[in-house]
């Protein structure tokens, strides 16, 4: 996955079909071929003209975009975080998946949330709460523990200094083809193909713990 300008809609690590039946090929290709690649476009549009930020990483983008000319700040923030948000979420799932967290990431969300059992009725809430569009996020917060946070459309929670973990997208192109407007059946869905495994490496890369 290449990280600066010109950005490129790399090729998903499994084919569409693979989460079957839980998210449908169809909108796996949409989403990926479509929605994600609209985002990069974008980007690399609004980009084009200012050849002093294209050698900048998408995070750098995204945690600078005070710092950049206004003409081209609301453009970063909603294409490069559709970009940022779409990339990891495609990377957090899996199918076959372990039917619940593994590692230091299972140890801390027991501490932090009491049971597995527990974070995913929070977390299956949060993902409920968010009105019209946007995601869900597990996060390390500044204070170095997980929490769970919501943001709309495609805000990112690296504009608020906090390390993701996991997301769930919640808009309706992620799931209306085969959910229509049940956004709960949805989530029930996607907690079968979380790839745990990936975040437990994202929560170890946080405190810089070798993987």
């Amino acid at each position: 996955m290449n990280n600066h300008y010109k950005f490129i809609n790399t090729p998903l690590p499994y084919s569409y079909d693979a989460m079957e039946p839980y998210i449908d090929a169809k909108t796996m290709w949409l989403h990926h071929e479509k929605h994600l690649q609209t985002y990069i476009d974008n980007l690399n549009n609004t980009l084009s003209e200012y050849p002093q930020f294209q050698n900048w990483t998408l995070e750098e983008l995204i945690t600078n975009i005070p710092s950049l000319p206004k003409k081209i700040q609301t453009s970063i923030k909603n294409n490069g975080g559709g970009v940022f948000n779409h990339q990891f979420y495609f990377s957090n799932l899996a199918n076959p998946a372990l039917p619940h967290p593994t590692g230091m990431l299972s140890d801390a969300i027991k501490k932090e949330f009491d049971s597995y059992s527990s974070f995913k009725n929070l977390f299956k809430a949060a993902a409920l709460s968010v009105f019209g569009s946007g995601y869900a996020w597990l996060v390390v917060n500044a204070a170095g523990q997980l929490s769970i946070i919501t943001t709309q459309n495609q805000d990112t929670p690296l504009q608020l200094g906090m390390f993701p973990i996991l997301n769930i997208d919640v808009w309706e192109h992620a799931y209306y083809l085969k959910h229509y407007n049940l956004r709960s059946d949805y989530i029930n869905d996607w907690f079968n193909v979380i790839n745990w495994n990936n975040a437990n490496q994202n929560y170890m890369r946080c405190f810089d713990i070798n993987i």
